[in-house]
Parts: structure tokens; sequence; C-alpha cells
């Protein structure tokens, strides 16, 4: 007898990343616009505009133009599930397998598709059912439930106030390598010292080691209290 099939195997990865992009600009913005998801896909406006309209029939989108896109209830539930792969296989690969929090994002891109909910369910109970990836993104839960907090920008943090590094913002291999020589990793306790006016620099204690790090980085770094 032939195993069921997840329930996202019945569209393309070509779809379900069209879907998880979506989803992820939607964090900031409730309609996402062509032009943003084209950039994001590093695919023509065009054709973004095409996919739009075939996923509109088949109700995984909401398309209006000039308004933007949005996701429909299934094609959300579909994205999460995208989602809760890649940030499964994130914590996965460095848990297991050693790999470094900058060296993760990819592999995962490349396995993500390909992932059955029964292999997603056994790698969390290997994990100890966690809530968050390595860069403290929230991973939703099977039923597609995601564990929302109140963060705030280290660029906003209070001066004087320890904090505690809960979730990165921005991602890539350069800035997280970056953030980890700062001690800026999920789970660092930091406080704001001082900063420059007019946009200058912020002067840190992390983990109890004086940094200095941009304005603009600091935008990246989400904080909450920080509690012993």
């Amino acid at each position: 007898m032939t195993a069921p099939r997840s329930s996202h195997e019945v569209h393309s990865e070509a779809i379900e990343d069209f879907l998880k992009a979506v989803y992820m600009l939607q964090q900031e913005h409730d309609r996402v616009q062509t032009s943003t998801l084209a950039e994001a896909l590093e695919i023509s406006a065009p054709s973004i505009t095409e996919m739009a309209k075939k996923l509109a029939k088949a109700n995984l989108v909401v398309h209006e133009p000039y308004r933007g896109i949005r996701l429909t209830p299934e094609g959300e539930r579909v994205a999460l599930e995208i989602v809760r792969h890649h940030r499964l296989l994130e914590l996965f690969l460095v848990r297991a397998l050693g790999y470094t929090w900058d060296e993760v994002h990819e592999e995962a891109e490349r396995l993500e598709h390909a992932v059955s909910e029964r292999l997603a369910e056994r790698i969390a109970e290997y994990l100890g059912n966690p809530r968050y990836d390595p860069h403290g993104d929230p991973i939703p839960s099977a039923k597609g439930d995601v564990h929302s907090r109140d963060l705030t920008p280290l660029a906003e943090w209070p001066h004087e106030k320890k904090g505690r590094v809960e979730r990165l913002r921005e991602q890539s291999p350069d800035m997280l390598r970056y953030l980890a020589q700062k001690g800026l990793v999920v789970g660092a306790q930091v406080e704001v010292v001082t900063s420059d006016p007019f946009d200058g620099p912020l002067m840190l204690v992390v983990d109890g080691h004086d940094q200095v790090i941009g304005r603009n980085v600091a935008q990246y770094v989400l904080v909450a209290p920080y509690a012993r």
C-alpha cells in the first residue's frame, strides 16, 4: 500500500517557494507588491504576475492588480508547512551535524521540498519539539501554529537595561558571521551603554565584553528583557 503523501507534495517547488516568499514578506506588510516579490525570488515581475494569477485560480493567493498579493488560508497552510520544514532542518543541521548558523540556510533550501510530514515530525521529536530555529525564528507547529513574541530592535533598546538576544532579522552568511564575531548570538546578554546621536554607533556590553556596532546593524538584532 502506498503511503499517503504530505499535503504540500501536490505543489511544485516553484509554487512552494512563491508561497513561502509571500508569507515571509507578509510579516512586514499585509499585501506584497509584485516588484518586492520579484526581487526576493530573483525572477521578473511579469513572471510573478503570471504565477500570482495561476495561484489565485487555485485559491492559494488573492491577487489584486496595483494592490498586491496576499495568501489565502489554504496558501498560508502550504507556506507554513514549508517554513516548518526549513527551520527544523536548520536546527537539525546545527545540533546533529555540527553546521554553523551561517551555513544552514542554503542547505535547508535544497532539502525543504523533499521532507515529508512524517520525517518532519521525527526531526521535531529528535530535537525535543523546539519552538525556534538557530536564528530565533519561530518554528510553526504541525498544525500551523506560530509562537509570537514581543521583541524590540537593539537600536531602540533602552540604555543600561539588560536584554537577551532572541532573534536575527537579517540572516545572510556575512551578517551572521559578523554578529557572531560581536557575540550577538541568540541567547547572549546585551546592554546598550551609550549611543552616538544622528544615527551614530552603539556602545554595547555583550556577555561582559565591550562591543561597538552600527545602528543599521542593530536594527536586525531583536531583544527581549533579560530574565535569569
